[in-house]
């Protein structure tokens, strides 16, 4: 998994998963695979998904014409609700992208290392379950 700064200023996670390192073929069963995932934590609440292909598909936006398919999970760790500020790093979100070959997997650092932590975890052991 690698930490990278995107557009100079967002803190991101990304792990590249080869379609032959994993026994996930779309991007709908790794939807399902981290709705469970979250759905199991004790603190984790589940939101929803994002299509986000077709949403842009539906604007007539631009998609790199590699990109298959891309859906995003959103759900939320916030176990502490200190004040209002918080809320403008909740809820998280996991990006599935996937490419004829290969599936990236994108999240944006969490500001709870344990939060961080987890989601790699999840993340990981995609490619353990062959």
């Amino acid at each position: 998994m690698n930490q990278m700064i995107l557009q100079e200023k967002y803190p991101v996670f990304v792990l590249d998963i080869m379609k032959t390192e994993t026994k996930y073929k779309s991007t709908e069963e790794l939807v399902k695979y981290f709705q469970k995932k979250i759905i199991e934590h004790p603190t984790c609440r589940y939101i929803g998904e994002f299509d986000h292909y077709t949403h842009t598909k539906t604007i007539n936006g631009e998609i790199n014409p590699e990109i298959k398919d891309c859906k995003i999970v959103i759900f939320c760790f916030g176990n502490k609700l200190p004040n209002g500020k918080i809320t403008a790093v909740r809820p998280r979100s996991i990006g599935i992208t996937e490419y004829k070959d290969k599936f990236e997997i994108a999240f944006l650092e969490a500001p709870a290392l344990i939060a961080n932590e987890v989601m790699e975890g999840w993340v990981k052991e995609l490619k353990e379950n062959l």
